[in-house]
């Protein structure tokens, strides 16, 4: 059994605790740190939206239809589905001369409060702009319209989210290159927006991040593409989650220090480039919540910060847990195997 790294606290007492593993690797593949069965695989699902959008600079589609910095942010997302990522992502279909209709990866109202409630206020439904993963799809669309050559896009891009359509397969491809893992005989299944997902083992994602960190082990292509992307997403940070997220939260206040991504099922993978580092770890419970205490703890560990980028750490790594009177009721803390792997002391 994989160790507790994640205790949830009511008053004095332990009352939940969430199991996991976390492998740090370097990009010549050493293993820095690991707690936990780093080689069992794993649906990275969203975690590895980074290496899903790596097609979309190597093959010259961001180039050719001009794609800002927030574009190629969102590219990497998984967004709340606030005002400016639905505009971001309308915008990034509208300079391939598409719309909102050749998405594939469904509809579901607006992760963040406010916005599904403005959205409902108006009397709309959501569309495929609000799904969450609608920046990852408008890349595939951007890079299916690059591949199409001289065919006629809709029907090229029609079904791009099934295993065997040229845009899934460059983008597996570049899935496999920079993990390392044979995908082929991968256990597969199908994400929440529609497209192949791959279990993958911790060991191969935390190598993959720290490439993407490094540029070390990729094609000079996909090092320009990870390197232009961590830049894009430094940049805007809001593209990559919204308001109140994690991701969003850490990457304003480190920068190009820290690229960080949730995925589904209590997976969080990270690059730490300064370092030279990457990060892979999953919750076995699948609790999001457990995820970003260890997260949280690990970049407190492993990258310098100061008294501001301390309190935020803490804030994420330690967060207080309030009943629906406001009152404080418990804590999420790292347990003891965690702390002591890394040093951290709460």
């Amino acid at each position: 059994m994989n160790p507790v790294l994640v205790e949830a606290w009511r008053g004095s007492a332990v009352e939940s605790r969430h199991h996991g593993a976390l492998a740090v690797m370097d990009a010549d593949g050493a293993v820095l740190a690991a707690l936990g069965d780093i080689d069992l695989p794993v649906f990275p699902r969203s975690a590895v939206k980074v290496l899903q959008a790596l097609p979309l600079l190597e093959s010259g589609a961001a180039a050719r239809f001009g794609l800002n910095g927030a574009e190629l942010a969102l590219a990497c997302a998984s967004h709340n589905g606030e005002s400016a990522h639905t505009q971001t992502a309308a915008a990034e279909l509208g300079k391939a001369g598409l719309d909102q209709t050749a998405l594939e990866c469904g509809t579901h109202w607006p992760y963040h409060e406010h916005a599904a409630r403005a959205l409902a206020a108006a009397g709309q439904a959501p569309s495929t702009l609000h799904n969450n993963c609608s920046g990852k799809h408008a890349g595939f669309v951007c890079l299916g319209c690059q591949l199409a050559g001289d065919r006629d896009p809709r029907g090229f891009l029609s079904g791009y989210v099934r295993p065997d359509h040229p845009v899934m397969r460059e983008v597996t491809a570049v899935l496999q290159a920079a993990t390392g893992f044979d995908l082929a005989h991968a256990s597969a299944g199908t994400d929440g927006c529609s497209i192949p997902t791959y279990a993958i083992p911790l060991r191969h994602l935390a190598h993959a991040f720290a490439r993407i960190g490094t540029g070390t082990g990729l094609s000079a292509g996909h090092a320009a593409a990870a390197r232009q992307l961590r830049e894009a997403v430094a940049g805007a940070p809001f593209m990559v989650a919204g308001s109140g997220r994690f991701d969003t939260r850490v990457m304003e206040r480190f920068g190009e220090r820290v690229f960080c991504k949730v995925g589904a099922e209590g997976v969080y993978c990270a690059a730490l480039p300064q370092r030279g580092l990457g990060v892979a770890l999953k919750i076995d419970d699948g609790a999001t919540r457990g995820a970003e205490v260890v997260m949280a703890t690990l970049i407190e560990a492993l990258v310098e910060h100061d008294a501001a980028e301390a309190g935020l750490l803490h804030d994420l790594g330690s967060p207080t847990l309030h009943n629906w009177n406001g009152i404080a009721v418990g804590r999420l803390a790292a347990a003891p195997p965690l702390r002591q792997a890394f040093r951290v002391a709460r």
